[in-house]
């Protein structure tokens, strides 16, 4: 059966994520349970592959356009890798060079970034008025370029960029010109001084790594502070973040929202939230239980 025959009309999608590492992500029972409450059948196939080279992303891509998929996630550290082998962009995701979610349609590839749209509405469930005040940035690689466009869009007015690698910072500065005040800091400490709020946009805190991207020391109770990372939920930083009384969002709503709009796009229909927020959660519950045993 060629990939252009619209799965969503036989009401079985098949769905799938590449990246590494995966097997702890919880978006294969987000997917599934979505498609579930909305009345059909979907698979959602891991695509674990190690040091993929543009060859081999280029090949499984191939595969995804002629196997029958709706769609495809893509997670770190392939989210910027995949940009010049799709067939088309969002605008968004071309404006930032960095794309989480593929579609299927007539066998042609579109790259989109839900990351950007789902951080987007997870911020505005904050409640937040930044304004002008500085909101950091930690990791300019893929989730951060998104989250830097959600946050400019989102009316923060002053962002700081901080990377190890500056350049990745500088490129970035150079894709929101227009959008928004940009400060690249020396250093991650220097980025969150006086800032309204932090975000990891790093690998950083994800299992097994313990790391937090930037000193505890440097984050204050006024602040919010929210992490990209959902495994595990709380991270050395949310853990941090909390003990001393500052706002925290965790890797949960970003994971959440950025899956809600993914699903509407994979298959044309609304996904339901509290399948998805329920499903994510058993996801995490189940993880705990499996590092607790």
């Amino acid at each position: 059966m060629p990939a252009s025959v619209n799965a969503r009309k036989a009401k079985r999608v098949l769905l799938g994520l590449i990246g590494y590492p995966i097997a702890h992500s919880a978006t294969p029972a987000m997917q599934e349970a979505a498609a579930r409450a909305a009345g059909f059948a979907a698979h959602y196939h891991l695509i674990e592959v190690e040091g993929a080279q543009r060859d081999d992303l280029a090949a499984m891509l191939e595969g995804v356009r002629r196997l029958g998929f709706s769609g495809i996630n893509v997670t770190y550290p392939y989210k910027e890798a995949v940009v010049p082998l799709l067939d088309a962009l969002s605008p968004e995701a071309a404006a930032m060079g960095a794309v989480n979610t593929i579609t299927v349609a007539d066998g042609r590839l579109t790259g989109h970034n839900t990351d950007a749209s789902g951080f987007a509405t997870a911020y505005r469930k904050l409640g937040r008025n930044d304004g002008d005040r500085p909101v950091a940035i930690i990791g300019a690689g893929g989730v951060g370029k998104a989250i830097a466009f959600a946050l400019a869009g989102g009316g923060v007015g002053t962002l700081r960029l901080y990377d190890i690698d500056r350049g990745k910072c500088e490129a970035l500065a150079q894709m929101l010109a227009g959008r928004a005040r940009i400060e690249i800091p020396a250093s991650a400490a220097a980025a969150a001084e006086g800032a309204a709020g932090i975000v990891n946009g790093t690998p950083l805190g994800m299992a097994p790594n313990r790391e937090m991207p930037l000193p505890a020391g440097v984050l204050r109770a006024s602040q919010w502070v929210a992490d990209s990372v959902y495994h595990p939920l709380w991270t050395p930083l949310m853990k941090a973040a909390q003990s001393i009384g500052a706002t925290v969002m965790s890797g949960r709503e970003l994971a959440i929202h950025q899956a809600l709009d993914a699903f509407a796009l994979f298959t044309g229909a609304e996904a339901s939230e509290s399948a998805m927020s329920s499903a994510f959660d058993a996801a995490m519950a189940e993880r705990a239980g499996e590092h607790a045993a």
